[in-house]
């Protein structure tokens, strides 16, 4: 999330009155995050409830793409997966317009964010993702994830004129090497559904539960997921969830409770053990690649603050170095 494209709180109290939610009481600039415009934005209704929402206004995804995430929110919340609903207009729309941007308002979930996870937070990130996995099987829409492969081969030539000769030599080494695993059998056979495609730590939120514990209470900001292999979302998440920050070095005893966790709701087959170490390179490569586009090719905004790339360089070649296999 950040401020690409600024709104006054005239522009958002008429864009909350077309959805009929009440009157905008506060409305707040988001910093973190770097794709879209994103504000916190509170309303009262004539019932005298308060509720709190997220606006969107989408920056790089357009019009016909954007409906597959906001249905796939909803195709999710219906099922019972803590996922923010998007609110529609009277017509029942839930993409809408804001200073001719594709613009959402989604409900914001409670809680807060574990950026220290220990191994009962990760327990629940695993059983959640794999109860979100089955309950998109019988997503209607199809849309590719829109930094897969093919997204990869069209950005690695607009970076390397921007890194050292050793990290040249990664980038298209990974690159040669990814292409290789995408060609094989086994992957063409790995079981494939909507999926998130960038659960980090600060996309999950928790709230108090008993006796000291924390407990799961949403998942949000889908706008990278699409249609691809459920072990990259895996893949993705012990990246994040189960690292050391400052070495990239995977912390086996978060990652193995995770994967116990996911396993108990849907159970990995052959072929997701075995690729496993190939896609947790690939989720390395895909973030590493993405935050060197994004800081040296940033685009102007009010309110923005890149990643530092080095971090998923170190986790990708952690991952070359030491592979996991989850057992």
């Amino acid at each position: 999330m950040a401020v690409f494209t600024e709104v006054s709180r005239d522009e958002a109290s008429a864009f909350v009155d077309r959805l009929s939610v009440g009157k905008l009481t506060g409305l707040r600039g988001i910093q973190a995050g770097i794709e879209n415009s994103n504000f916190f934005v509170d309303t009262l209704d004539d019932k005298g409830t308060t509720r709190h929402w997220v606006l969107t206004l989408f920056e790089r995804l357009t019009f016909e793409q954007l409906p597959f995430y906001l249905e796939l929110m909803r195709h999710l919340a219906q099922r019972g997966i803590p996922v923010p609903m998007p609110q529609a207009d009277d017509g029942g729309a839930l993409l809408h317009t804001l200073k001719d941007k594709p613009a959402a308002l989604v409900d914001r979930l409670p809680g807060g964010h574990q950026l220290a996870p220990d191994v009962d937070h990760c327990a629940q990130v695993g059983a959640m993702l794999a109860r979100m996995h089955e309950a998109g099987r019988d997503f209607a829409r199809a849309q590719p994830n829109l930094r897969g492969l093919p997204w990869w081969d069209e950005t690695v030539p607009q970076v390397l004129p921007h890194v050292t000769p050793a990290q040249r030599e990664l980038l298209q080494v990974e690159l040669a090497f990814q292409h290789q695993v995408a060609g094989s059998a086994a992957y063409r056979a790995l079981p494939r559904g909507p999926i998130h495609a960038d659960l980090f730590r600060d996309n999950v939120m928790f709230e108090p539960g008993d006796l000291g514990h924390e407990r799961l209470c949403g998942f949000f900001d889908f706008y990278f997921a699409g249609v691809d292999t459920f072990l990259f979302d895996i893949s993705v998440c012990l990246n994040d969830w189960c690292v050391d920050l400052s070495s990239g070095e995977l912390a086996e005893d978060r990652a193995q409770a995770f994967i116990a966790a996911y396993s108990d709701v849907r159970a990995l087959d052959g072929n997701e053990r075995r690729l496993l170490p190939a896609l947790m390179r690939a989720a390395a490569f895909r973030f590493w690649l993405s935050r060197l586009w994004d800081f040296h090719l940033p685009r102007e905004a009010a309110i923005l603050k890149p990643h530092d790339p080095s971090h998923f360089e170190r986790v990708l070649c952690a991952r070359i170095a030491t592979p996991w296999h989850g057992a």
